[in-house]
């Protein structure tokens, strides 16, 4: 069952150092509301298991295992520029009811961004269960919000469950943007902000259409999917601690809590 879900960007300039020595408006902020929030979902999974969702280029999903050490080379930031030590974490095959392959022991950087959190968060007690699941951007599949959503739900089945979803809003705001500015991409953010903060933030991630994200360049539809899965049936509360626009791009981060019953 699901107790708890992190929301977080895939930036890689959460973690210290990347964005150099003069971080830009918002960042300490968003990096703050980012680890309360995984700190949150730690605390939560005690005993149980905690879940990273995160996109990754591509067609394939994968289920990395093993020693994870989760440099950030891959972004063009070596690790002697990090203000946070490499994690180097164990991280655990899915459980038996979640059909993907068992890759090895390699993170694409949202992965690694999201594992740099988890050991930000808890460098005194890690969490002993964690698995890490990548879930490809560019799958074309007619069926692929059910599939992500069953993946969800059996990521979830057996055991208390604590996700840390990975994913952004639109990487298309403006001149500064890593890609071509897209007019709608301030509307469409603001709007997804709004839902994600108040009750209806499930649905919201559900109603999403796939042709838009993709057009706006948000790389986080394909993990929210597993959550929409992995929360189904479950009564949540939901927050959003803070929003921010970086070079273009739109992040986010928040949290979903389990009402007591």
């Amino acid at each position: 069952m699901l107790v708890h879900a992190a929301l977080v960007p895939d930036t890689a300039l959460l973690v210290p150092g990347v964005a150099g020595r003069h971080e830009p408006a918002g960042l300490a902020d968003l990096r703050a509301a980012a680890l309360a929030a995984v700190a949150e979902g730690v605390e939560a999974a005690r005993g149980g298991r905690l879940v990273v969702v995160a996109p990754r280029a591509g067609t394939d999903d994968r289920a990395p295992a093993g020693r994870v050490r989760a440099g950030l080379g891959a972004a063009g930031v070596p690790d002697a520029l990090l203000g946070w030590p490499v994690p180097d974490l164990p991280v655990v095959a899915p459980p038996a009811g979640v059909d993907l392959p068992v890759a090895g022991p390699s993170v694409g950087v949202p992965a690694a961004v999201a594992l740099h959190l988890v050991a930000a968060a808890s460098p005194a007690d890690p969490p002993a269960d964690v698995v890490v699941v990548e879930v490809a951007r560019d799958a074309a599949a007619p069926a692929r919000a059910a599939d992500l959503r069953a993946l969800g739900a059996a990521c979830a089945a057996d055991a208390p469950t604590a996700l840390v979803v990975v994913g952004s809003g639109s990487a298309r705001h403006g001149p500064h943007a890593p890609l071509a500015d897209e007019p709608d991409a301030p509307a469409w953010d603001d709007a997804l902000h709004a839902a994600l903060a108040g009750p209806g933030a499930r649905d919201a991630l559900a109603g999403l259409d796939r042709g838009a994200c993709a057009r706006l360049a948000v790389s986080g539809w394909a993990p929210w999917q597993v959550l929409v899965g992995a929360s189904a049936g479950v009564p949540l509360t939901a927050r959003l601690d803070a929003v921010v626009l970086l070079a273009g791009a739109a992040h986010a981060a928040g949290a979903w809590a389990t009402v007591p019953a």
